[in-house]
């Protein structure tokens, strides 16, 4: 452990040593290619055919990967995807539902330990102001090249909001649920449609663990997204099926970018803007199930 600590020390020593100097009116920007991963199989991808896979990944493909720029300075970040045309039909998600919830720019202060979210769900726009939380971090001594800066890794546990897309997966049924099933396949078709939920066959875990790759060469603590606290920009998260790794970096360039707090929508904290978000999924829910509902009595 004492090795480890002193191996540490010495890096940090060194680095600090070769680091740039910040100025007040230092910026820099952090490009990011984020990706997450979805299994198919999980959701009845077993039984399609090759193209219907092509096909669908091409239609997620706008959702599960995109490109966001951290543009950042002693104090304060704002992280935003980068605004480009997309290609035609690849949309954000099945129908364009992706863009239901879509993100805004995410702004975080470090000093005033402030974080502002704008984000827009079903044609309405929120400004979520909350207090920056930040992980627990455990500070290891294994290192990565990733460009040109020496990062250090650092891991943590991450609580998962339940709306979070990017760690739903499929439940898996239990012993008792798979003989719950096997009875429920001797009911009529309109007892079972009145039963039928597709929210019921999702689930979310309450963690994650977080893999952080962080470089002192910058020694600001921000990052992508949620992510800060480090001694050094973080370049690279692996969270559950999300990788974010930064592809690019800018230090002071020369045209300076204010750094400026979303203003638009209305404002809540994040617990209210969750429960306004699952009080609307209930309702959907209810309201799916209904026209499944009358869909039986029809037949």
């Amino acid at each position: 452990m004492k090795k480890s600590l002193f191996k540490i020390a010495s890096l940090l020593i060194v680095l600090c040593v070769n680091t740039i100097s910040y100025a007040q009116d230092f910026q820099g920007k952090a490009y990011y290619q984020t990706k997450t991963t979805m299994d198919l199989g999980e959701w009845g991808g077993r039984e399609m055919s090759p193209e219907q896979k092509k096909r669908i990944e091409e239609r997620m493909k706008g959702m599960l990967e995109k490109v966001y720029i951290l543009t950042f300075n002693k104090t304060e970040s704002i992280y935003k995807e980068d605004e480009k045309l997309e290609a035609p039909g690849s949309g954000r998600g099945f129908g364009g539902f992706g863009s239901s919830f879509t993100a805004g720019p995410k702004y975080k202060n470090v000093k005033t330990q402030e974080v502002i979210q704008d984000q827009e769900f079903f044609g309405k726009e929120f400004l979520i102001k909350d207090e920056l939380k930040n992980l627990e971090w455990k500070m290891g001594a294994e290192t990565k090249m990733i460009g040109q800066y020496t990062c250090f890794k650092a891991t943590a546990t991450k609580p998962v909001d339940n709306l979070d897309f990017r760690s739903m997966r499929r439940r898996q049924p239990d012993s008792d649920k798979k003989d719950k099933k096997s009875k429920d396949s001797t009911k009529t078709g309109d007892e079972t449609s009145a039963n039928e939920d597709p929210m019921n066959e999702i689930e979310v875990p309450k963690t994650i663990e977080v893999v952080a790759w962080y470089t002192p060469q910058i020694p600001i603590n921000q990052g992508p997204d949620d992510y800060w606290g480090l001694p050094g920009l973080i370049l690279e998260i692996n969270a559950d099926r999300t990788t974010i790794l930064c592809t690019k970096i800018v230090l002071n360039p020369e045209q300076k970018e204010d750094i400026e707090k979303p203003e638009k929508g209305d404002e809540v904290t994040q617990a209210e803007y969750t429960e306004i978000i699952t009080k609307k999924m209930q309702e959907m829910r209810e309201m799916y199930g209904g026209r499944n509902r009358g869909r039986g009595r029809r037949n």
